[in-house]
């Protein structure tokens, strides 16, 4: 006798008896709601909300929106294209692979949010809602309809497509993994259980640039945010937008195809990086992207150390601070002590040797530690040594650093020729020193990228995976635990000092105080660990996304004020309660902060 368990298909259209949201109306009404607030919406964001010019980003013209307007419409055509396909159009489901009624909840909630925000905004910022003309109203209204019916749809995803126990054929055990992988995913994202269709590889390749493309677009435009209220709207957006996108299934199936073309979207997204500083006017953007860059790639340096090796490192910016000082002592500084003028190349493995050097020299005595122990250690010579550069200023120790004052006065880069304090033109278009700087620290990037991926697909590398996993297994396996634990963090040191030497240049000057364990601004070495474990440990990606938003939002906060380390708090909280495994993790960590996710069962025969 043979038994088969198959698993009912579940309609995505609304029946009797499907679960109820948490509005008691009908999901059709929901569903008919939802998309006639979202289109009233778009409509609404042509109409003027304010009759005065005092409120930024000029919200009085009628026929072109303006300032966040642009964000609402942005939320109200995702949330009417959502609500769309919520009706299970054939032709639309590829746009919804997980389903709709999930995604439409956060697309939904991020028009109304923007919305409401920038009408309480308006009234609050000018003093009343006699301040709001009629489309002020009408958003808030349609914003709120779309909401409500959105919200009135049931919770529930498309079940996966049935596996039949009985087919042993070579097709079937591929899709059965492909369903089992798919499920797992289902788990993490609450996203699809059936398995992206496979694109031929020229797709593919165009799906990559789009993507690329947006990312483009959204980290100009986030960077480029001229006044504080429409940085704010451009989060609100941004962040349930990426989520709608996620709960549709999209992010997930991106991510198939970008990992079946690892080498093409690694160059494509250095190719887009270098893209930004044409995007700019001046200088004043590019500014904030060669500073996220110096940021990011010290992450990824920590992230050998932390995510790879398992060691927790709490004075990882002091190795930063030794490759610019390191630098900037061989530069032609007149601060220098040392009258010599290095060239680019010649400074950059200064500096690394240098970092390298006290790395091995720091690790040697300490690595035999474990757990808080290290960290201990760790955070003790971050703050030697900001102790020590400020005493070596010819009072308290011999002059080599100027103590506080620093090192001044350090003068541009100029590689074969290239001036990198000077503006250039390339093909009609003004490239300034901050911009030289970017694409300068995007090569360095690019090596660290090259190292870390390198290094953590390697013997070396699985090794520190083996530590990081469980040491005493590790060494009884044969592994030298103190030798592993030494490379990491001689490699992780000589990947800050190189960004270092850059950094060095960029700012001019290098003082103590640059290199602290916490501060309001990175780098400083509690920033760094927070964008290693926010962002995913142990991946590429994850350093250099968490880098950047733990830079441009502080960055872009400042007018909270003493309220900005409260909002920034609570906003991690946020992140960890939900995203625990960062950004983007790799599996093996959703698995650890997922344990209820299961990989899905085998059904097999049985006999009586």
């Amino acid at each position: 006798m043979t038994t088969q368990t198959t698993a009912p298909e579940t309609p995505s259209t609304p029946t009797a008896g499907t679960p109820a949201g948490l509005i008691g109306i009908p999901a059709t009404l929901g569903r008919a709601l939802a998309t006639a607030g979202a289109a009233l919406t778009i409509a609404s964001t042509f109409l003027a909300w304010t009759w005065t010019t005092d409120f930024p980003g000029d919200l009085t013209v009628y026929g072109y929106p303006g300032g966040l307007q642009v964000l609402v419409l942005i939320g109200a055509i995702l949330t009417t294209v959502l609500a769309v396909a919520s009706y299970d159009l054939k032709y639309l489901r590829w746009l919804v692979p997980a389903g709709a009624d999930a995604a439409l909840k956060f697309a939904a909630l991020a028009t109304f949010a923007t919305a409401w925000y920038t009408v309480i905004a308006i009234s609050v910022e000018l003093g009343g809602v006699v301040n709001l003309e009629p489309g002020g109203y009408i958003v808030a209204a349609t914003s709120l309809v779309a909401l409500i019916g959105a919200l009135a749809l049931p919770f529930q995803r498309p079940e996966p497509d049935p596996i039949d126990p009985d087919d042993n054929s070579w097709e079937h055990f591929k899709n059965r993994a492909a369903h089992g992988r798919a499920t797992l995913k289902a788990a993490f994202t609450g996203g699809t259980a059936r398995p992206a269709p496979k694109l031929p590889a020229y797709a593919e390749i165009l799906v990559i640039v789009a993507v690329l493309a947006v990312a483009l677009i959204v980290f100009t435009y986030g960077i480029g945010t001229e006044y504080d209220e429409l940085f704010i709207g451009f989060l609100i957006t941004a962040g349930f937008g990426f989520a709608a996108l996620a709960k549709a299934g999209l992010v997930a199936h991106a991510s198939q195809i970008t990992a079946r073309h690892q080498n093409i979207t690694m160059c494509g997204a250095f190719v887009t990086a270098a893209l930004f500083p044409f995007t700019q006017t001046d200088d004043q953007y590019a500014t904030l992207g060669v500073y996220i860059l110096i940021f990011a790639t010290v992450a990824l340096g920590l992230n050998i150390v932390v995510g790879l090796a398992g060691l927790l490192d709490l004075g990882y910016v002091a190795f930063l601070g030794v490759g610019a000082y390191a630098a900037a002592l061989v530069s032609g500084s007149p601060s220098s002590p040392f009258d010599v003028h290095f060239p680019f190349w010649a400074a950059v493995l200064v500096g690394a040797a240098a970092s390298l050097v006290f790395g091995v020299l720091i690790g040697a005595p300490t690595l035999r530690l474990r757990g808080d122990y290290l960290a201990i250690v760790t955070l003790g010579f971050g703050e030697i040594f900001r102790i020590t550069v400020n005493n070596l200023d010819g009072t308290s120790g011999p002059d080599v650093t100027n103590g506080s004052n620093g090192i001044s006065s350090i003068p541009n880069l100029n590689i074969l020729g290239w001036d990198l304090g000077a503006e250039h033109t390339i093909a009609g278009f003004t490239i300034g020193r901050f911009a030289n700087y970017f694409l300068l620290m995007l090569v360095i990037t690019a090596i660290v990228v090259l190292v870390f991926r390198r290094s953590g697909d390697s013997r070396i590398g699985r090794a520190w995976v083996a530590i990081r996993e469980d040491e005493t297994a590790a060494l009884a396996m044969g592994i030298n635990g103190f030798r592993v634990k030494l490379i990491a963090f001689a490699v992780g040191a000589s990947l800050a000092g190189l960004a270092g030497t850059v950094q060095a240049h960029v700012t001019y000057t290098v003082t103590p105080e640059q290199y602290q364990f916490a501060g309001p601004i990175p780098p400083n070495s509690a920033f760094l660990l927070a964008a290693v474990v926010l962002g995913g440990m142990g991946t590429i990606g994850g350093p250099l996304i968490g880098a950047s938003l733990l830079y441009l939002i502080p960055n872009k906060l400042q007018f909270l004020g003493d309220y900005q380390l409260f909002a920034f708090g609570v906003a991690l909280i946020l992140l960890m309660r939900f995203r625990p495994e960062g950004l983007v993790a790799n599996r093996r960590r959703q698995l650890e902060f997922h344990e209820e996710a299961e990989a899905p069962t085998v059904l097999s025969k049985t006999g009586a």
